[in-house]
């Protein structure tokens, strides 16, 4: 860098981000694993994409995106929205320099009413038989890389691997690839969402009682302290049967809610540590003398120079959720059959491992994987901030 040039923290941090091979691999692999999640319905869908014959075309695909058949539609319904909406998006983007921001807000508007209006249809047509029968008369037909959606049961159960089903089958005959291709789905928004919940409620708490201190920061330590001595995995097994005792449905969306509500305290002491030393600094004192309000101080001063080690600490977590989500799975207290996860996929071997041992295998790969990416993204951004 010349001596004219002015530093860039985003360039520096980019360089040595680049510079470290383990981390470019690891975020190449997460960026595969966010791909793998959104377009999961183009890679193992048992309804055709795409079909022209005798000069109609039609989609038939198109409704089952906006009206998922899954005991998880909200889940479904999200994925499949980022699904459409990214390469909208990107167009967008292209297209429009200046006001793509508008653009993009109004196409995402309109992109959700197919949402909210379209409903599920039970589907007649037996597309195994129909489509080698539109091939046969001439008719082009696009189908999904794997034909076979994650809720059908199209062969024998607990199949080899084979040319039709790459990995295998599962106990009720369902193809073992397309039940991992959606299972990339709870992984990844178990992830994000329940490590943006803790981290919130870490960073809030953190913030406000390194701030403060004196008997704020005395009750909120002690708070954070009664959490931590529960062991966190029991905790989580515990609050997830006092659930379903009291009938909630075994959600995804409540594996988060716990995972986000009892992951935090670890972030709260970190954060409340940086505070602690940069609250008698200048910048901190000046802004307190000419007299900014304390949430602006919170936000606009302290919280972007304690940013850094808060990014790092999500990517650690969102591997450490991985393992939650697919280790309560795994017990039952976690996503149930016929909800697609790699840990209940390892679940279906457990009364014979050795004879099942595809069904520890890839799954297990993909949990193995996943984790080591986001540790060595992790790892990499530690190294780049420092």
């Amino acid at each position: 860098m010349s001596a004219g040039e002015g530093y860039s923290f985003r360039r520096a941090f980019f360089r040595r981000f680049i510079c470290d091979r383990m981390a470019v691999g690891g975020l190449c692999f997460v960026v595969l694993l966010f791909l793998t999640a959104v377009y999961a319905p183009l890679l193992a869908n048992g309804v055709p994409l795409f079909i022209w014959s005798e000069g109609n075309v039609s989609v038939p695909a198109m409704r089952t995106f906006f009206a998922p058949d899954s005991p998880e539609v909200v889940i479904e319904g999200l994925f499949n929205f980022l699904m459409l909406f990214l390469p909208v998006f990107l167009i967008i983007r292209l297209c429009c320099k200046k006001r793509y921001a508008v653009l993009s807000c109004i196409a995402g508007v309109l992109l959700i009413l197919p949402f909210l209006f379209v409903k599920p249809v039970i589907e007649e047509v037996d597309w195994y038989k129909e489509v080698p029968r539109i091939r046969a008369d001439g008719g082009f037909v696009l189908t999904a890389l794997v034909p076979y959606g994650p809720f059908e049961t199209k062969a024998k159960p607990f199949e080899a691997s084979s040319p039709e089903h790459w990995c295998g089958t599962d106990h009720a005959g369902r193809d073992v690839f397309a039940r991992m291709v959606y299972g990339a789905r709870v992984s990844v928004l178990v992830g994000f969402a329940g490590v943006a919940i803790s981290v919130v409620i870490g960073t809030v708490i953190g913030l406000f009682s390194g701030y403060c201190g004196g008997k704020t920061d005395l009750f909120l330590m002690r708070f954070v302290e009664v959490i931590v001595c529960f062991p966190q995995f029991l905790l989580l097994l515990i609050l997830m049967s006092i659930m379903l005792d009291y009938g909630s449905r075994q959600s995804v969306l409540l594996v988060i809610a716990v995972i986000g509500l009892f992951n935090w305290t670890g972030l709260c002491r970190l954060v409340r540590g940086e505070v602690l030393k940069r609250r008698g600094m200048a910048y901190i004192s000046a802004a307190e003398c000419l007299g900014v309000p304390r949430w602006k101080i919170l936000i606009k001063h302290l919280l972007p120079n304690v940013c850094g080690p808060i990014i790092v600490i999500f990517s650690f977590d969102f591997a450490g959720a991985i393992l939650v989500e697919s280790s309560l799975s795994f017990l039952g207290f976690g996503v149930q059959d016929p909800v697609s996860s790699w840990g209940e996929l390892i679940r279906q071997a457990s009364p014979s491992p050795v004879i099942y041992w595809r069904l520890i295998l890839w799954p297990g790969l993909a949990i193995f994987l996943s984790v080591c990416a986001f540790n060595f993204v992790g790892e990499g951004i530690r190294k780049a901030i420092d």
